[in-house]
């Protein structure tokens, strides 16, 4: 199974969190099989952009470039955010990451508990360490 990788994995790696051991293991493991949603790719770079730490960004990107397929969600499928949100009661990052998931048979791979209320209906692996 193909498995989008929610923001959160890779901030652990980029912050130091402490799940940053576990999670680069898991993106070591996948390499070259990673699937990044676009959304996630200009979430993480909203981060070093703020403290002008540009390089930081750069790194990453550089770091994903040989190991990763971004994903983007066409225009015309963006109005499903809202229904995703309504019917899991989810956020809007959380509903966007749902939607990609769904959208392209693939299973999501997440620290966040919140996707708990979406795993009856597609497959999330949870980091746990």
């Amino acid at each position: 199974m193909k498995f989008l990788f929610d923001t959160n994995i890779f901030l652990e790696v980029l912050l130091g969190q402490e799940k940053k051991e576990a999670c680069k293991k898991l993106l070591l493991d996948f390499s070259g099989s990673i699937f990044i949603s676009e959304f996630s790719l200009h979430s993480i770079g909203v981060i070093p952009f703020r403290q002008k730490k540009f390089q930081v960004f750069d790194q990453f990107v550089k770091d994903i470039g040989n190991n990763a397929t971004i994903v983007t969600l066409p225009l015309i499928k963006q109005p499903k955010i809202s229904i995703i949100a309504q019917k899991y009661q989810l956020d809007f990052d959380d509903s966007m990451q749902t939607l990609i998931a769904i959208e392209n048979k693939f299973g999501i791979i997440t620290i966040d508990n919140d996707f708990k209320k979406v795993a009856n209906d597609i497959t999330v692996q949870f980091i746990t360490q």
